[in-house]
């Protein structure tokens, strides 16, 4: 592992939004704009579910593979980017994902059957796979503010496309559930060519140190799982994502409302999850540190769910609930991102394909389970007081995490958590 000086403490610290948006080059913001795009991809089909549903003549399970499949090859798809990262560049990973899910959602506007819907945003999802796994350190290895500036701007660019995407699916879907979709496919047109415009070429240097080293192995990510700490820390994440996509997937069918208002509903879900994640987060990692800050805000996501199953019947109590879980969200894919980033011996690459491969594993299985789970156990309620009991289970996954940068409000920043090898 490549050796630096130690920062100073000023460099630890979380900096504040106004800082990190200060004098970024302007790769940082393309791949942002991005980020964006991508990100909307998650909570575009939210308002237009039972419109999907409908206009296919599809079932609820069979109208939430939509995101099982999109998440599923996701996963799997994490564990092969660092390996094509080194045999192709970040920049060529980025624009091969981007031009990839203009493709696959350009298709979803055409199907005609879920079957086709539904295999089109497999291949959205390894698109996706392919632009998020590497945009992280595009913009880490790009940015004024270092490691935690970047994971700000990273979380900010999550926040505002999960707020994006429902407004998006709600105008366009009101119109035809195809739409969302063609629009994003023409957003992400523009990203592709703004990446492949403005961002540097891979560098020779890179080029150099893979004839050296040799290409990333698939295996990678899981040898680099088997650090106890960052284990820990992607298991967590995986059931606390299994609660956040419980919300995401199972809510539109709870609620039985437009998707204009599902899409209302989920904006200021999104607008809370942007907010948090770059103003509030910090401030809980430096009041609790980035561990007792994440087991916190999990428990309090926890008891937001137990509160949505208690009162699924009432339309008000289950719009708060999702609004108001956009707080603790925010706070951990903050948290979870730079405790992961923070405790990993591998490079950033490998260590962020492992923690990944852990964390969309939950989302990909409460994705695909969630209607199943309310078919089985006779209850519109059910899959809630489930995604409940994943935030206790991660909350005490969280408790066994012994390593200094966890418990600290500061974070190390070194050559190899900075995308170096790109």
């Amino acid at each position: 592992m490549t050796t630096t000086a130690a920062p100073s403490q000023s460099d630890h610290q979380h900096p504040s939004l106004r800082d990190t948006l200060s004098h970024q080059p302007k790769a940082v913001w393309v791949t942002a704009f991005a980020a964006v795009i991508a990100f909307m991809g998650i909570g575009l089909v939210d308002p237009i579910l039972e419109s999907i549903a409908k206009g296919l003549d599809a079932t609820p399970s069979q109208t939430t593979l939509l995101f099982s499949s999109y998440l599923g090859v996701q996963v799997v798809a994490m564990l092969f980017i660092g390996w094509f990262t080194s045999m192709f560049g970040a920049k060529r990973t980025v624009i091969a994902g981007l031009l990839l899910i203009v493709i696959a959602s350009g298709a979803c506007a055409l199907a005609g059957s879920i079957g086709e819907l539904v295999a089109w945003r497999a291949v959205w999802g390894l698109g996706n796979a392919l632009f998020i796994a590497t945009a992280l350190a595009v913009i880490v290895s790009a940015a004024t503010g270092g490691q935690q500036g970047a994971i700000l701007l990273y979380e900010a660019a999550l926040g505002v496309g999960l707020a994006v995407g429902p407004l998006l699916g709600a105008i366009l879907g009101d119109i035809s559930w195809r739409g969302p979709f063609a629009g994003t496919a023409t957003l992400m047109a523009i990203g592709a060519v703004l990446c492949a415009t403005m961002l540097k070429p891979d560098a020779a240097e890179a080029k150099r140190k893979r004839a050296v080293e040799g290409t990333v192995s698939p295996l990678a990510p899981l040898r680099a799982l088997r650090q106890r700490g960052l284990f820990l820390t992607g298991l967590g994440s995986a059931f606390y994502t299994a609660a956040f996509f419980t919300v995401l997937a199972w809510s539109p069918f709870v609620l039985h409302k437009s998707p204009y208002f599902v899409g209302a509903v989920f904006v200021g879900w999104g607008l809370l999850v942007a907010v948090s994640g770059v103003w509030l987060a910090p401030k809980v990692a430096a009041t609790l540190g980035e561990r007792r800050g994440a087991i916190t805000a999990v428990l309090a996501y926890g008891v937001l769910l137990l509160i949505a199953a208690i009162g699924h019947e009432s339309v008000g109590i289950v719009v708060a609930v999702v609004v108001l879980s956009g707080i603790p969200s925010g706070v951990l894919n903050t948290l979870f991102t730079g405790t992961a980033m923070s405790i990993a011996d591998a490079p950033r690459p490998v260590a962020s394909a492992g923690y990944n491969f852990l964390r969309w594993l939950g989302g990909a299985l409460a994705a695909t389970l969630v209607a199943h789970i309310a078919n089985w156990l006779g209850s519109p309620a059910a899959p809630f007081y489930v995604g409940a009991l994943c935030c206790v289970i991660a909350g005490v996954v969280l408790t066994q995490v012994r390593d200094k940068a966890a418990e600290s409000p500061t974070v190390p920043e070194g050559a190899d958590l900075v995308g170096e090898e790109f």
